[in-house]
């Protein structure tokens, strides 16, 4: 049987000397799904058909020694990522039988690259969570305990690549949506400088903090998809026209006189002891490899999650405008006029976690509050970025948790909204700063709960993050552990 628990560059290497092919993979990883779907419930869509169409292309591209680093392997995409002729659906009723008539700009990056389309995996509504249990049609489940969720809000995608239902797979990142998940299931999940990679075709939730990324097995997987889908690309007004350095060529374990800064507010009251442990002993680790640790400030890190949901609500209420049951998606039966039309649809459509960031983000943009919330909110985002611009003229990385905690059983955050935002306490900075973060695992809970690490960096400087997070990877095996629940 064919192994699809396998690093992109172990299968590129297998298909390149022909032990496998293209086609007996996509075969092996939808037995995998049919296998363990049912319990992870990682996809809301699968692309059989087609992918078996890719495949025997991708066969055909190895034969002629045309084959790249990703050529034949399987993949799986969010399902904001738009996907010609397949529908994509946020998660959300609303856009329920929407089809895409175009391609994302990532997605035809990977279809020049020749990967496989397995299919379109399940998210928190229009990425609005961080648990994956705001989803219009399912739940997914954790793959290392099913009462667990997989985090949020690309936990679908997170889920795929943990229980081997796809080599990799492309998330969204607005608040900490690729790198929670990761840690949460045990994967490296890399959420790219703002602008490094092209928004075009992702469906906004807020424009100025989404950032697409992948989600793989290990760092050097991570490096290999961001050098396809990074880029200049004119379609996204957004997107940094800068050169693409190979992210792959700098990796190694050698970190002689690097500077790690710790900062004294990710290291707070509440966070799990195991946690803890789990970051003490990667920086002590860091430290024996060469690298000098110091301790460093953001002092407006509190201020965090405020700006956040007043600055991201702010613009889903405005990105979500749109869906009013007039072009496409979800509309309401016989209504009495057009404004009954608009409200029923829009209210059917829409699930509850999505109605409150819309409720809270039009209050915030409303007359009368939109200089105590949004434009305050605006200038402490700036402070925010202040501090990191500060930290680095000292460091050259920083080093924090992922998460506060291991994955958190189904149901616990559900009835409190406050305590699911603050999963992501340490992540959200990053977002606000537009800078490179990354998430690896760094260690399991007595429980067997993977435990996330999280890498941050100066604007456009990926390629020295990956190098500094594959050092820490190399003297580890946690990359290499898989689940045993499914």
């Amino acid at each position: 049987m064919t192994r699809t628990d396998c690093t992109a560059h172990a299968l590129h290497e297998a298909l390149i000397k022909k032990e496998v092919s293209s086609k007996e993979l996509v075969k092996a990883f939808y037995d995998r799904i049919d296998a363990v779907d049912g319990k992870t419930k990682a996809y809301l869509k699968l692309l059989k058909e087609s992918a078996l169409t890719q495949a025997d292309a991708a066969d055909q591209r190895i034969a002629c020694g045309d084959a790249g680093p990703l050529t034949g392997i399987p993949i799986a995409l969010k399902d904001n990522l738009c996907l010609e002729g397949v529908q994509t659906s946020c998660a959300s009723k609303i856009l329920e039988g929407f089809i895409s008539p175009y391609d994302a700009t990532v997605v035809s990056h990977l279809k020049s690259a020749g990967a496989v389309f397995l299919g379109k995996t399940n998210l928190d509504e229009f990425a609005m969570g961080s648990s994956n249990e705001n989803s219009a049609f399912a739940a997914t489940k954790n793959p290392w305990d099913l009462a667990c969720v997989p985090g949020g809000s690309s936990g679908g995608s997170a889920a795929a690549v943990a229980a081997s239902e796809a080599v990799f797979s492309l998330g969204s990142d607005t608040g900490g949506s690729i790198r929670q998940p990761a840690s949460f299931c045990g994967v490296v999940g890399l959420k790219p400088t703002y602008g490094r990679v092209s928004r075009y075709g992702l469906v906004a939730f807020a424009s100025s903090l989404d950032q697409i990324g992948p989600l793989t097995h290990d760092v050097r997987d991570a490096a290999t998809v961001l050098n396809v889908i990074s880029g200049h690309d004119g379609m996204d007004s957004t997107s940094a026209d800068l050169a693409v350095p190979d992210m792959t060529e700098s990796l190694s374990s050698k970190l002689t006189g690097l500077r790690i800064g710790i900062p004294k507010e990710y290291f707070i009251e509440g966070i799990d002891a195991e946690v803890s442990t789990a970051i003490e002993k990667a920086i002590a680790h860091y430290r024996a490899l060469g690298a000098e640790i110091k301790e460093i400030s953001l002092p407006h890190t509190d201020y965090a999650v405020a700006t956040y949901y007043i600055l991201a609500t702010a613009e889903a209420s405005s990105n979500l405008a749109r869906y009013d049951g007039v072009r496409y998606g979800h509309r309401t039966a016989n209504p009495k006029d057009l404004l009954e039309m608009y409200m029923q649809s829009r209210s059917e459509g829409f699930g509850p976690e999505v109605k409150r960031r819309i409720m809270i983000g039009t209050h915030v943009l409303s007359s009368g509050y939109y200089d105590a919330y949004y434009k305050k909110g605006q200038q402490v985002r700036t402070l925010i970025k202040q501090d990191f611009d500060t930290a680095f003229e000292s460091v050259d990385y920083i080093l924090t948790p992922t998460a506060p905690t291991a994955a958190f059983r189904s149901g616990e955050k559900t009835d409190d909204p406050l305590q699911m935002y603050l999963s992501d306490i340490f992540t959200i900075s990053v977002n606000l700063a537009g800078l490179p973060a990354l998430s690896m695992p760094c260690g399991f809970t007595k429980n067997g709960l993977p435990i996330g690490c999280q890498l941050i960096a100066r604007p456009f400087d990926e390629a020295g993050l990956l190098k500094t997070a594959y050092s820490f990877e190399q003297a580890h095996d946690f990359h290499e552990r898989r689940p045993q629940v499914v």
